[in-house]
This record gives structure tokens, C-alpha cells and sequence, in this order.
């Protein structure tokens, strides 16, 4: 029987306003994957956040192999074994892969490139020991955390929200890695909202609902449509009945774009399609064929190299961000924080950002009678409109973002993996959103990692490789279909 690594017992953590963790309960064992489940909010962060001593807990007591440990800091939770991958990475950009792994230590670059290569190998996270940390992929650059934690010698891996930003193939390498780890004796906490994941990778599974434990199952125990009630206190529909599309007037047309890169190589390569009212085109590709910069062209934030962009009859290949707006295309970009909001402003300043009406902004009690009416109608989950946006959940966060762009009444909405990061609730809501907006005539381009998703809700499915659709399919998620789309994102003609 294996012995437990970590306990947590009656953990409360308290914020000003809100019991975040009331209670808690939670244990590790010996190379078993642990996986935390609750909806945005519910304390899985804040809990992790404890466990890995970025916060002190207001109450209760944690055991690290049968012994009670103040963890008093992330480097303190390192020297007793204790790792954490947190969704925003640590690492120095300017440095090699090396030398973000020696941080903290004094051993000799050599000696650690050795080490990294090993690790590499042996765990099938496959990186350059001596490329910059700028010059790697997303997935690269989580491969170089986890083994920072394994170069440490790591006993307990937090993984908070591992796949949120990975391909399929690179999840299943991370899959991989972590059954490796696992077969090691190494106990590994799990932090996801994808329930079929969840089902493939998890052990044991830890419900959490606004921070208390509803209950803790066993592999064989647990569904996807046990656990998501078990999150949400209710049934969720995941698969969104919809009247078939009726399309009507051309709202968008792209014509033969092309568009550069951030690092100056072809990202589009002459790109076209159309968009009407009342229908949802999904894209689907594998990511890093050109969605950012497809997204960034129609918005005005990246420039047209040769090409045309019609929207209503009216050429805006080369108008401003601000024309667009005004001229109806709304944008819920892929980064909340980065791009989508501005953090350090209340939610009331995120919800009245990119309207028209300036004066307003010097009266701030119009201001905040615009956002209650939003808050109430998106049920906003926030202490007060005045609230510093940073301080939500990642499902509030977006729900900012949607009342905001969705107030604007466009005529298209570009969504850029509109539901990444979010609980089964709030997908739901993001769903059952973009669908409303299609039945009141709005054409809506969907950019999403997902199959699943693309399928939910696209109307017309396009598969885009290197900058350019290579063909169309019907939103069927028969096995044949799923083939078919496989294919021509490995770029494979069909």
C-alpha cells in the first residue's frame, strides 16, 4: 500500500470579503495523480498556493510525510520536496534552459546541461538545454518547469492547469511524463477543467465547491456527468441544442491576407473566407498555424502585407482598431490578463473600456451604473464594481470581457479559445453566449483548440495549415469526420 506524501487538514484561508478555503481536507499518496476539480473560485489555486507557501493558511495543519511543516516560502516548499508548475511560468526569458534549471543552486552549467539532457530523455520532455528560454514554445517552456522540479528532486508535482495552453499531441506527451513520474513513486496534484482528462490521467478525484470538499472519488467511482454536478450543484448541459443556422447578409469577407509573424516569417499565406450573419464559421487547426495573427488582422492590431479585409461592403484592410469597433467587430481575445483586460482597473472601468462614449469617463457614477446592469445580467461574480478586475476568478474575468464586448452590439464577434481555462459552469454560460449572439444575426468567428468545441457550436467547420484554410467540413463529430479533420491539420490534402 502505498504511504501518503502530503495531508492537509482543516485548512481555512480567509481574504477580505470572502472564505476562500473553509475547512479543507485533502491528501497525496505515493505515485498516484491527485486531481483538484471545482468550478473558477471554488480555492483549488488558493489551496495549491498554501501547499506551496506563497500564502500562510488562517487555520489547520500540513503534513509532509507524516510530519507537521510550516511551509514558509516556495523555496522552503522546494527543500522539502515540494514542486509547483502555476499556468503563468517563472522563467527568465534571456536565459538558456540551463541556467533557468541552476537558479538557486551552485552547480556548474555544465553539470546541469548534463543533468537536463537525462531528465530529457529519461521523462520524454524533450528540450535544448542550451536554447533561450524566448526562443521555445509554450509547450517547451512547461516542459522546462517540470524539470527545474525533478532537477530539484521534487517528491510532490503541482501541476495547476497543465493543458490549458498545450496541443493534443503535447498533452499526450505530458501524459506520458507523468505516468513516468508516477511509475517513480512521485504523488502528482492535478489541476484541470477538462473532464475528459480528468477521467484519462486522475487516480483520485477532489471536488471542491466555493472551498469546501463535497466529496473525494476513487477511479471507477467517477463519470464526467458525476463529476461536473458534484462542481456545479446542478446538471450541466454540455452539448448545446440549436435551431440550425440561417445565415443572411455577407458581414465579412478575407481575401488572399497575408501577414507576418512577431518574428518577421509568413504567419498568413493568403488566407480567405467568408463569414454571414447568423452563422458561427469554426476554425480548427493545430496551434501556431496563424489563429493569433488571423484574429490580430480583422482587429486592426497586425498589419495586412498584401490582401483585402471586406466587413459590411467597406473595405477596413487598413483602418484603425478604433474604426473596427465603432464599426461593429467585437474581440474576446485568448489572454484575459494580457490583452483582454486591464488588471489593475475596477471591473466597472474593464466593462466600460472601448466604448465610444469618453465623456462618461469622467463621471463615475454613470460608470457604475453601467456595470451593476452588466454584473447583474452576466451574473458577475464580485465583491463590488469597484473591485480591481485582477482579483476575480478566470470565469468572472471572462464573463467581463464577454458583457463588454457583447454590450458594444456587434455585428461579428472574433473568439480566440473563448472557454480555455474555465469550469464546466462557465463554458455553459460561454456557450449558450455565442449561441444567443448568432441567433440575433451575429456572425461570430470561433478560433478554438478544441475539437469538441468546434463541433458544439460551429455551423461550418474550416481547417486551417500555415496561414490558409485547406478545406471545409460539416461540424460532425463522427469518426470519419474527426479523421478527415485530422488530416488536413497535419496538412495532409483530403
Amino acid at each position: 500500500m502505498s504511504s501518503t506524501l502530503l495531508e492537509v487538514k482543516g485548512i481555512v484561508k480567509r481574504f477580505p470579503g470572502v472564505l476562500a478555503l473553509d475547512g479543507v481536507n485533502f491528501d497525496l499518496k505515493e505515485g498516484e495523480v491527485h486531481t483538484l476539480l471545482g468550478e473558477n473560485g471554488a480555492g483549488k489555486t488558493t489551496l495549491m498556493n498554501i501547499i506551496f507557501g506563497l500564502y500562510k493558511p488562517d487555520e489547520g495543519e500540513i503534513l509532509f510525510r507524516g510530519k507537521k511543516v510550516h511551509i514558509r516560502s516556495p523555496y522552503h516548499a522546494l527543500q522539502l520536496g515540494i514542486g509547483m508548475v502555476q499556468q503563468h511560468f517563472t522563467l527568465v526569458p534571456s536565459f538558456t534552459v540551463a541556467e533557468n534549471v541552476s537558479l538557486g543552486t551552485k552547480d556548474p552549467p555544465n553539470k546541469v546541461a548534463a543533468e537536463v539532457k537525462r531528465i530529457s530523455k529519461e521523462f520524454g520532455l524533450e528540450v535544448d538545454p542550451y536554447a533561450k528560454i524566448w526562443q521555445l514554445s509554450v509547450g517547451e517552456k512547461q516542459r522546462v518547469e517540470i524539470i527545474k522540479l525533478l532537477y530539484a528532486g521534487a517528491k510532490v508535482v503541482i501541476l495547476d492547469e497543465p493543458t490549458a495552453v498545450l496541443t493534443p499531441q503535447e498533452t499526450e506527451a505530458l501524459f506520458k511524463a507523468i505516468r513516468k513520474m508516477t511509475a517513480q513513486g512521485t504523488g502528482v496534484i492535478f489541476i484541470s477543467h477538462k473532464l475528459n482528462e480528468v477521467m484519462e490521467i486522475s487516480d483520485r478525484v477532489t471536488v471542491l465547491r466555493k472551498g469546501k470538499v463535497i466529496g473525494t472519488l476513487k477511479r471507477g467511482e467517477f463519470d464526467q456527468n458525476k463529476l461536473a454536478q458534484m462542481m456545479v450543484g446542478r446538471e450541466v448541459v454540455m452539448k448545446i441544442e440549436r435551431e440550425k443556422a440561417k445565415p443572411g447578409d455577407l458581414v465579412i469577407r478575407v481575401d488572399n491576407v497575408y501577414a507576418k509573424s512577431d518574428k518577421g516569417h509568413l504567419a498568413l499565406d493568403g488566407i480567405s473566407f467568408e463569414i454571414r450573419a447568423g452563422e458561427i464559421l469554426g476554425i480548427a487547426g493545430v496551434a501556431g498555424n496563424g489563429q493569433r495573427e488571423l484574429a490580430e488582422v480583422i482587429t486592426g492590431l497586425r498589419k495586412v502585407e498584401s490582401g483585402k479585409i471586406e466587413f459590411a461592403g467597406k473595405d477596413i484592410t487598413n483602418s484603425s482598431v478604433m474604426d473596427r469597433i465603432l464599426a461593429g467587430i467585437a474581440y474576446i481575445p485568448q489572454d484575459r490578463k494580457g490583452v483582454a483586460l486591464s488588471p489593475n482597473l475596477s471591473v466597472a472601468e474593464n466593462l466600460f473600456l472601448r466604448r465610444k462614449e469618453r465623456k462618461i469617463w469622467f463621471n463615475k457614477a454613470s460608470i457604475y451604473e453601467h456595470a451593476r446592469r452588466y454584473i447583474e445580467e452576466y451574473k458577475i461574480k464580485t465583491p463590488s464594481p469597484a473591485t480591481a478586475v485582477k482579483y476575480l476568478s478566470g470565469g468572472n474575468m471572462q464573463k467581463v470581457v464577454i458583457a463588454r464586448e457583447f454590450s458594444l452590439e456587434p455585428k461579428l464577434i472574433i473568439a480566440v479559445h473563448p472557454t480555455r481555462g474555465l469550469d464546466v459552469a462557465s463554458m455553459e454560460f460561454v456557450y449558450r453566449s455565442l449561441i444567443k449572439a448568432r441567433d440575433e444575426g451575429v456572425a461570430v468567428l470561433l478560433l478554438a483548440g478544441e475539437l469538441y468545441e468546434i463541433f458544439n457550436l460551429s455551423d461550418r467547420v474550416g481547417v486551417i495549415y500555415e496561414g490558409k484554410i485547406v478545406g471545409y467540413t460539416t461540424p460532425d463529430p463522427s469518426p470519419e469526420n474527426v479523421e478527415k479533420i485530422g488530416l488536413m491539420m497535419a496538412g495532409v490534402a483530403v
